[in-house]
């Protein structure tokens, strides 16, 4: 990441939502501040058209990727107000608006993030005139340095108390080290605890593990490599390891249509973009 911003993945994501708002119909996700956060209008994001490739410098815009984009934000948020916890906390929140639309008036957020990466997001904020809720705490970690336990109780947060945890588009920058330090972490939350993470699955033919592959040089090469990789199965036994006991676990593209009525937007083979995609929710 960019210590003087947001990472590219960051400014990706957000411009994705923001064009989603736009382009897609049915939307997914209603969210009127991405837009109002990058400081762009409805006609710049226009202006910029729509891809037909998925290639660097299209990412934000390719249609099925910005669609999974808002339904993984939609599945997180949907989450948020059936757990029934009070506290939430977005890891790698980026330009994550959900604080700022947050509908529940007993549920606190915590965004967690890079200390340059919040600083800029609190001048886009002040600057657009979004203003900062009572319930939203900011909690700078540099992972290179700082301790997330350290941090978010130093923030107010209450490791005894039952709390959300939303992780996307984060796990595959990680090695598998520091992601089962996280999910550690999380698991020793008071239950019932929830955390929901998208992450990459490796390529189960030699077409995929091309692709797979292909893909992952080019964000190498943009300074975002990708460190880990989980099958389904993997990624469930060591979660029922940690001691979690309620797994739901999607594709991209199901996630998608089910947010899309039956849709027939993904027959066929899966786009590329989206074929290692998953995301999943486990409780305990």
């Amino acid at each position: 990441m960019d210590n003087d911003g947001p990472s590219r993945t960051a400014f990706a994501t957000a411009y994705a939502r923001a064009y989603h708002q736009i382009a897609d119909r049915p939307t997914i996700l209603t969210d009127p501040l991405a837009a109002r956060l990058l400081g762009v209008t409805a006609d710049e994001l226009s202006e910029l058209g729509e891809p037909t490739e998925d290639r660097p410098g299209s990412g934000a815009h390719y249609r099925p990727r910005r669609l999974f984009f808002a339904a993984r934000a939609r599945f997180a948020e949907d989450r948020i107000a059936t757990a029934g916890a009070r506290q939430a906390v977005i890891l790698g929140a980026g330009l994550d608006t959900f604080a700022y639309r947050n509908p529940h008036p007993d549920v606190h957020v915590f965004e967690v993030d890079h200390p340059a990466t919040q600083e800029w997001k609190r001048e886009r904020l002040s600057a657009a005139g979004i203003d900062l809720p009572d319930r939203l705490t900011f909690v700078p970690v540099d992972f290179e340095t700082d301790s997330l336990a350290t941090e978010l109780a130093s923030s107010g947060f209450l490791r005894t108390e039952p709390a959300v945890f939303v992780w996307l588009g984060v796990v595959f920058y990680l090695t598998e080290d520091a992601a089962r330090a996280t999910l550690e972490y999380i698991a020793g939350q008071s239950a019932p605890v929830e955390v929901i993470f998208d992450y990459l699955q490796p390529g189960d033919t030699d077409e995929a593990r091309a692709q797979l592959l292909e893909r992952a040089g080019r964000v190498a090469a943009a300074g975002e490599p990708w460190f880990s990789y989980f099958t389904p199965d993997d990624i469930a036994a060591r979660l029922h390891a940690l001691g979690f006991t309620d797994i739901e676990d999607h594709s991209a593209t199901e996630l998608v249509a089910g947010y899309l009525d039956g849709s027939t937007e993904f027959e066929g083979e899966p786009p590329q973009s989206l074929r290692a995609s998953r995301i999943l929710r486990a409780s305990r």
